[in-house]
């Protein structure tokens, strides 16, 4: 009787695996349409941020040392966002769903990089911001803090510390199905929504990431336009005083360049995080559950799926606002495009 009590466990485990297996076929398509018109649209793939890390590791954008150490790092971190939450989640989750990447350590394992790629992404907008505002507001300060040196440092804490903080993630899953005493996907666990210790880690998690991030980036660009007006206007009537005439100031339009490239990084990134926030928000207060079944009748699944989307979205925006902003990224870009269009142009002469 056990031995057909366990094959008939069994039987229905594995009818439910491949049930659960054709609604993914069929149902994340839809939401893969969605993702993936995204991904076309804005570029949310590897190669406009390869080309983004590789131009400013060349250091020919008239950027300084510590500029281009941020921006490549989060250019990483982005490239690190897109392989595991649009190919590794999203892509083999969708239509290799039976591959050895949804056993559950595995696929809890990626969930864990995931977040931690996102956090780090997230907080490297903050270090940057704060690197701005040093260099910006505090002259004394900007000499020891704005090098190469602490730049690099600070990369490697950032992304160390969201390392550890996003370990837990990993043991708040549990499989949905066990077939021959292999756990397969990953769900998480109801004591996650019970639990005094879970909740509240998850309210530190939003704390951390994006609460404090708003606040952060908020405070520090409010400060440094503060302050830049304040040092433009003083500029402005001393060289008045001087010549008599009003003329154009390289110094301010160094300035203003490097507030625009400032705002359009940090503008992104808190429109990106604001519907995640909302959703993480929503799940707590109303005591639902997130769900991974896919439901578009349901108002909790919607949001979920934009507040992914748009958090992605950030991810991938970025290579676009430094190609927007700086002349010379964009002239290295065009050397790019134009230089296999010239080797065949003088292959086909020759």
């Amino acid at each position: 009787m056990n031995s057909i009590v366990k094959a008939r466990s069994c039987l229905t485990n594995f009818i439910g695996f491949f049930e659960d297996v054709s609604k993914m076929k069929d149902e994340a398509k839809a939401v893969d349409v969605v993702y993936m018109g995204f991904n076309t649209t804005f570029g949310k793939l590897p190669h406009a941020n390869l080309a983004v890390i590789v131009i400013l590791s060349r250091k020919k954008c008239g950027l300084s040392k510590c500029i281009i150490n941020y921006l490549v790092s989060m250019g990483v971190t982005d490239l690190l966002v897109m392989v595991t939450a649009v190919i590794l989640n999203r892509i083999v989750g969708t239509y290799f769903p039976s591959s050895f990447l949804s056993i559950t350590p595995v696929c809890s394992f990626r969930a864990a990089l995931n977040i931690a790629a996102i956090d780090s992404s997230a907080w490297l907008t903050v270090a940057f911001t704060f690197d701005r505002y040093v260099a910006i507001s505090c002259q004394k300060l900007k000499i020891r803090y704005c090098t190469p040196k602490i730049a690099v440092r600070v990369i490697v804490i950032v992304c160390i510390l969201t390392c550890i903080k996003n370990i837990f993630i990993y043991f708040e899953f549990e499989p949905r199905y066990v077939i021959n005493n292999v756990p397969w996907f990953c769900v998480i666990r109801d004591i996650y929504y019970t639990s005094p210790v879970w909740t509240a880690y998850d309210w530190i998690r939003l704390i951390l990431t994006p609460c404090l991030p708003f606040i952060l980036i908020l405070l520090l660009n409010a400060l440094t336009v503060r302050h830049i007006l304040a040092a433009n206007r003083a500029r402005r009537r001393l060289r008045n005083s001087s010549n008599g005439e009003n003329k154009s100031d390289p110094e301010v339009e160094k300035r203003r360049k490097s507030i625009v490239l400032l705002f359009a990084i940090s503008g992104t990134f808190i429109l990106s995080y604001f519907m995640f926030f909302v959703n993480i928000v929503y799940v707590r207060i109303s005591n639902v559950t997130y769900t991974s079944v896919s439901d578009f009748t349901n108002a909790a699944f919607i949001l979920q799926q934009f507040g992914y989307m748009f958090q992605l979205l950030s991810s991938c925006i970025n290579p676009f606002i430094y190609a927007g902003t700086q002349n010379k990224i964009r002239e290295e870009l065009k050397t790019w495009v134009k230089y296999p269009l010239n080797l065949f142009s003088k292959i086909f002469n020759s």
